[in-house]
């Protein structure tokens, strides 16, 4: 007894670190969002001295301009992570059936992307879009084209710069499923009768169903908040929730009305988060 009395008592001293650090860097942090949200701005920017409290800033939400931002990131943030999961799955596959003594080597070229500072890896893919770029100039080159395409400072070059850059995202938590699949089911599902695709729709995906809700939810929470990729791709054409947030913390130096966007960022994306992953166990409940 006296031992599991001192084992009870150590308890809370042992989660006393992650509970510090969560307060630190995580709830504080918040607070402070929440509290700048609800104040005034100053003059040359900031918060007004002394504080005077007010909800226009989250009023301000509610107009047509800035719900249609929010739409074109939930929109932009849906087809990548659509794509990144439809390109991801048969690399993570390819990846599994690998052999043991290669797999490490073929993991390798996907995390080397990790390696390099997400910036640069940016600006790589739009030099290589651009109107003299290596892409223009093989369409040309082979006379596919007549003239350079216009790839840049539009939508499809910031889903396809978000796609490239959080690819990786997808790949491996997938892998991490696949690998564990046991494609003996298939097998056995093949001497009952099915075909490949029946096999692969009703045993391989719902079995593999948890890395794929983990690759949709790594992929789509960040991209949402996408601030480099778009301003850089899109070269100020295509407005996201990121890009003005980060304009009004910046030129704008409006910080309440940037902080209520910001919380309604994150509420968004944690209701729809919370919401896909509730459906998502639902559909795996036996019938």
């Amino acid at each position: 007894m006296s031992v599991r009395t001192e084992r009870r008592s150590r308890g809370p001293l042992i989660v006393l670190p992650a509970a510090l650090w969560l307060i630190l860097f995580f709830t504080l942090p918040l607070l402070i969002v929440v509290a700048i949200s609800l104040v005034e701005r100053g003059r040359a920017g900031g918060v007004k001295l002394p504080l005077v409290f007010t909800l226009e800033y989250y009023q301000r939400l509610v107009d047509p301009l800035y719900l249609g931002i929010f739409w074109s990131s939930i929109r932009i943030g849906l087809i990548v992570t659509g794509a990144c999961v439809l390109v991801g799955y048969p690399m993570a596959l390819f990846i599994s059936r690998v052999a043991p003594g290669r797999r490490n080597a073929v993991l390798l070229l996907v995390m080397i992307p990790f390696w390099t500072n997400f910036l640069v890896r940016t600006y790589a893919m739009k030099l290589l879009l651009s109107a003299e770029g290596v892409v223009n100039n093989l369409l040309v080159g082979a006379r596919l084209v007549d003239a350079p395409l216009n790839l840049l400072f539009n939508n499809f070059a910031v889903i396809l710069g978000l796609v490239y850059g959080y690819l990786p995202f997808a790949v491996l938590p997938m892998y991490t499923s696949i690998e564990k699949f046991d494609l003996t089911l298939v097998e056995a599902a093949a001497d009952l009768g099915a075909n490949l695709r029946r096999a692969f729709l009703r045993i391989m995906l719902p079995l593999t169903a948890p890395g794929i809700v983990a690759s949709v939810i790594l992929v789509f929470v960040p991209v949402v908040g996408a601030f480099i990729t778009p301003d850089i791709m899109g070269g100020g054409k295509v407005e996201m929730i990121g890009t003005l947030i980060n304009r009004q913390f910046g030129v704008a130096r409006n910080w309440p009305f940037g902080s209520a966007m910001s919380l309604a960022l994150m509420a968004m994306v944690v209701v729809g988060v919370v919401y896909y992953l509730r459906t998502s166990q639902e559909g795996e409940r036996p019938l």
